[in-house]
């Protein structure tokens, strides 16, 4: 019989008191549990853990672990001879995290599902406290010194976790994304999450991965859960990132 219910979380409730995501719902798909909040201790408890928050204004905060699971992992992102000559020939740069709370407002907005904005002000407000203690980043596009794309999410040990990604010229995303697809490359970075299977990230070369796979993964990656290395601002032109 499927499991029709799920868990309310109390503020109150220490950070670890998630369910375990075998018990997500099915429909919706990999809805785990309400409530509790967004505090630091809990958050990282939770991407550690496969979990992630999503919920919209004026509902309650939902904690989610779909099955399957998008991701990244070394060698997949796929970068088109179209994107490749228009990497060649921009003059646009590679910043990291010198715009955080500019990228993070740039991204609010209708996102996963179309209903609304998701990032709210509470969401912005905890994903800036995990940014000043070194677990969120921004990986920003910028162009004649205007930033025009990027994305933004958590790094604990080996493994990014992407959270949103806007684009204000065409493919500025998709430049953020080949820098982390770089880093894994590189062997810096062995896998980036990016939650949710969309058309758009699987024709970018991305591959899904069953649950308890993800969860496997996870526990190599993010064990110990350590501030990932080598995310200081930097400034990279983004001719560079074509590393062949």
């Amino acid at each position: 019989m499927t499991n029709t219910r799920v868990k309310w979380l109390s503020a109150d409730d220490p950070p670890d008191s998630f369910p375990p995501v075998n018990a997500a719902l099915r429909e919706p798909n990999g809805l785990l549990a309400c409530g509790g909040d967004l505090s630091p201790a809990r958050l990282l408890t939770a991407y550690r853990q496969g979990i992630f928050p999503w919920s919209i204004d004026d509902e309650p905060l939902l904690w989610w672990s779909p099955d399957p699971r998008c991701v990244f992992l070394p060698g997949d992102f796929s970068v088109a001879r179209r994107l490749r000559r228009e990497i060649r020939r921009s003059n646009a740069e590679i910043r990291i995290n010198t715009a955080f709370p500019e990228v993070i407002r740039a991204c609010a907005g209708p996102r996963r599902f179309e209903q609304g904005t998701w990032i709210t002000a509470e969401m912005v407000a905890a994903y800036g406290k995990l940014h000043e203690a070194g677990w969120a980043h921004s990986i920003e596009v910028w162009q004649d010194d205007e930033l025009c794309g990027g994305l933004y999410g958590l790094a604990i040990g080996k493994a990014f976790f992407g959270e949103s990604m806007f684009s204000a010229r065409p493919n500025a995303s998709k430049m953020a994304m080949l820098y982390i697809a770089n880093r894994m490359s590189l062997g810096e970075t062995e896998m980036l999450d990016c939650q949710v299977v969309s058309g758009h990230l699987l024709s970018l070369g991305a591959r899904t991965l069953p649950r308890a796979a993800f969860s496997a993964l996870l526990g190599r990656l993010c064990d110990p859960a350590i501030l990932a290395p080598q995310w200081p601002p930097t400034v990279l032109p983004c001719a560079e990132l074509l590393l062949e």
